[in-house]
C-alpha cells in the first residue's frame, strides 16, 4: 500500500505533459508498493542523495542519449544506471552497432523523456525513447528517483521497477570518473 495517495498537483510544475500524475497511476494501478519524499529541489543525483539520505548506489540516473545506427537513422535511448555510476557509452554504441553515440540535445530529451534534465524518470512514456537499464538498476532492493520534479522522489524495489518500466537490461554502467 502507497504511503502517500494524495497528490497536491497544484505543487508541481504544469507543462506539455503532466508525468508526474501519469507516473504515479501507473504505480497505483499495478499496485506497486512505493513511497513518496519529499525535499529541498534538486537534480544533481549527489546532492539529491543527501537530502534523501541514502547512498548514490541506490539512486537510478537517467540520460537521454542519441544514437547514430548510420547516416539515415538516429534512436534514442533512456540510459538508466546507479547513481553512483555513469553510462558507458562504448558500451551502447556496441549494443546498437553504432557509428555515434552522445547525449541527446535538451530540446528533444524533454520532448521525448516528458521532462528536463534532473526530472527525468527512468520510465519512458514515448516509443521513440527506448529504455535500457543497467542489471545493477533492477536488482537494487531500494531504489530512488526524482518522481519528474525537483521537490518529490519516489523508492520502489528493483524488481517493482522492472516489472512496470520493462526496460532491455544490459551492462551499460561504468564506474564513475575518479
Amino acid at each position: 500500500m502507497p504511503a502517500l495517495t494524495h497528490h497536491d498537483s497544484s505543487r508541481h510544475d504544469a507543462g506539455r505533459h503532466d508525468t508526474y500524475d501519469h507516473l504515479i497511476s501507473l504505480l497505483d494501478s499495478a499496485s506497486v508498493d512505493y513511497r513518496l519524499i519529499d525535499h529541498e529541489p534538486e537534480g544533481a543525483t549527489e546532492a539529491v542523495c543527501a537530502l534523501r539520505g541514502h547512498p548514490a548506489s541506490e539512486a537510478a540516473k537517467c540520460i537521454v542519449l542519441r544514437v547514430k545506427v548510420d547516416r539515415r537513422t538516429t534512436r534514442h535511448v533512456l540510459a538508466v544506471v546507479p547513481g553512483d555510476r555513469r553510462v558507458d557509452l562504448d558500451a551502447v554504441r556496441a549494443l546498437f552497432a553504432a557509428r555515434y553515440v552522445g547525449f541527446s540535445d535538451p530540446e528533444t530529451a524533454e520532448r521525448l523523456a516528458r521532462a528536463v534534465p534532473g526530472r527525468v524518470l527512468p520510465f519512458s512514456f514515448d516509443a521513440d525513447l527506448e529504455l535500457v537499464a543497467d542489471p545493477d538498476v533492477v536488482t537494487r532492493p531500494k531504489l530512488y528517483f526524482n518522481a519528474a520534479r525537483l521537490d518529490r522522489s519516489l523508492l520502489v524495489s528493483g524488481a517493482d521497477y522492472e516489472r512496470l518500466a520493462k526496460p532491455r537490461i544490459e551492462r551499460i554502467a561504468a564506474p564513475a570518473p575518479v
